[in-house]
């Protein structure tokens, strides 16, 4: 890409607060952003080839949105933690395999976008985020979701096409959690902790493809009670 076209994109973000360049090919964040430290609120530069994001991150201080979507990156530097402003982050099907404990810096996060990337074990140090409202983790490789994530202020946690095999019932102590989607995972009927359906307050429960017919959740304890969660969500809406 020219530099006259990257200049003019500088030249509108300087203005907009905005700057998305998406599918070109890029091989590293680009340098000039720097100069718009002080602008920045949204960077979009999915579809590139970017392998890093540079330790400088961490001086786009107005930031509330960054989104690198289908990119190389394998991980991310600690200065993300300095984005206190940062409200979405979003880095599906990057090759990511872990988070900087930095990450639970972002208390103004709001959706963390983690699909499609190669994090084998649940993330930990989430709950402090306390303004979460999505947590997607679908398509990874993650086996066992742990009893840290009771402490989890999510709304919806997306975990499906792991490998998960084992779920705490702690998961049911998620104070705000709603939606829990686990489909075609590696979970046994005996391995559903009934306290999901009895005690927590999710309201859609998405077991569809794992190992058991999902029917049988029907003869669980508790689940008239996750029905009616359900039901009453769905009235609620239509």
């Amino acid at each position: 890409m020219g530099n006259s076209a990257l200049k003019s994109h500088l030249e509108t973000s300087q203005k907009t607060g905005v700057f998305q360049l998406t599918g070109k090919g890029l091989q590293e964040f680009p340098e000039e952003l720097q100069r718009l430290t002080a602008n920045l609120r949204t960077v979009d530069l999915s579809g590139n080839k970017i392998p890093v994001l540079p330790s400088t991150i961490g001086n786009f201080l107005q930031l509330k949105s960054l989104t690198l979507n289908s990119n190389r990156l394998t991980g991310l530097p600690s200065e993300i933690g300095k984005l206190k402003k940062l409200e979405t982050l979003s880095l599906n099907g990057n090759q990511i395999q872990q988070l900087p404990p930095t990450l639970c810096q972002l208390k103004a996060l709001r959706t963390l976008n983690l699909a499609g990337n190669q994090i084998s074990e649940f993330p930990l140090g989430l709950e402090t985020l306390r303004q979460l409202d999505l947590l997607d983790l679908s398509r990874n490789r993650i086996q066992n979701v742990p009893a840290e994530v009771s402490q989890l202020q999510a709304i919806e946690i997306n975990l499906n096409q792991n490998q998960i095999s084992v779920l705490s019932a702690e998961v049911s102590r998620c104070p705000r959690l709603k939606v829990l989607r686990l489909e075609e995972n590696c979970l046994e009927l005996s391995s559903i902790p009934h306290s999901i359906l009895i005690d927590s307050q999710v309201s859609l429960f998405s077991v569809e493809g794992n190992l058991f017919e999902v029917k049988k959740l029907r003869d669980l304890e508790g689940y008239d009670k996750y029905m009616e969660r359900f039901t009453a969500t769905r009235k609620k809406f239509s």
